[in-house]
């Protein structure tokens, strides 16, 4: 259903270097960094049919996160999400709500992990247990 997910950044160097460590534990490489043809720098992560992108705001205003959303990154397993969610921490995220862990709802059993990105972006690793 989805193309890809974009979020904005103020500092692109920043958000690749996040990036570039974070979605390297679920096995995508370093971003195709892009110019727009507005002169705005972008990156473009691809993986498994995915595409993740990181983009200076094209119209020049600040980037801002959204309040109430949230990027999901399906993961393998509970160590994968853990990996995630340390990587993403020892790159300048912030951990937040409860620390990694199994979550029983009426959805079923998720294990999952949250962060902000250095932007604030609200992202969380989910692995289904089957």
């Amino acid at each position: 259903m989805l193309s890809h997910v974009m979020v904005g950044t103020n500092d692109i160097e920043k958000s690749k270097r996040f990036y570039d460590a974070v979605l390297g534990v679920l096995g995508a490489g370093e971003a195709v960094r892009n110019i727009a043809a507005s002169g705005h720098a972008r990156l473009f992560y691809r993986h498994d049919g995915s595409t993740f992108c990181v983009s200076e705001p094209i119209d020049g205003g600040a980037a801002t996160h959204a309040n109430g959303g949230t990027i999901g990154f399906k993961c393998s397993s509970p160590e994968q999400v853990q990996q995630f969610h340390d990587v993403a921490v020892a790159h300048g995220g912030t951990s937040i709500e409860n620390p990694p862990g199994l979550r029983e709802g009426a959805s079923g059993s998720l294990y999952l992990g949250y962060v902000r990105d250095p932007d604030g972006n609200k992202l969380c690793a989910l692995y289904r247990p089957k």
